[in-house]
């Protein structure tokens, strides 16, 4: 069975994104670009949201994203890439798959697919639904040194963690691995 692990950058007090989708916060230096593409590494399907997306795929297939990072961007074009929307009516990125319907029990199935672990980056609201289901089996949030008092914030309602470990990067930023505790979730 493939784990599903939501990576997400979280301020200090819990947002995904600012006011206006604003996420120019984020501290992603050298260091932490190179754990990005290292963790990467260990999947082969990306799942989005279709707002997520939509900026991936506005990004990473284009010229300047090969030329400013290639590596991750042979792998975001590379990786099956899933997204959840009934919504969106096409894709245009290589390697998508668009799932508009029984989303949910799509995502089980891939789960209990072989294979590397499956990723979700971003999509708040996807994530939001996934834990509504008990679908995340880990989550990585990378706490940003910054208090931003108002925007969206990841989580919505309780949910019972534990610790696997934590990283600290020379910027200041913390990476949190939880779990979510057995019998809350």
């Amino acid at each position: 069975m493939r784990k599903l692990i939501v990576f997400n950058m979280l301020t200090l007090d819990g947002y995904y994104k600012g006011q206006n989708e604003d996420i120019s916060w984020a501290k992603v230096d050298k260091e932490v670009n190179e754990f990005i593409i290292e963790q990467t590494k260990t999947t082969d399907t990306l799942l989005f949201g279709k707002k997520t997306y939509k900026v991936m795929e506005d990004f990473w297939p284009t010229k300047e994203a090969r030329q400013q990072d290639p590596e991750i961007a042979s792998m975001m074009s590379e990786y099956l890439k899933i997204i959840c929307s009934t919504t969106l009516e096409k894709t245009n990125w290589t390697n998508t798959k668009l799932i508009k319907e029984n989303i949910m029990d799509e995502i089980k199935k891939l789960k209990d697919q072989q294979g590397k672990d499956i990723f979700v980056f971003g999509s708040g609201d996807l994530c939001k639904t996934l834990i509504q289901h008990h679908l995340i089996d880990e989550f990585r949030l990378m706490i940003h040194p910054v208090a931003l008092g108002g925007g969206e914030p990841f989580f919505h309602s309780r949910l019972d963690l534990q610790l696997l470990k934590t990283k600290v990067f020379g910027n200041g930023n913390v990476l949190l691995y939880y779990r979510p505790v057995n019998g809350t979730y």
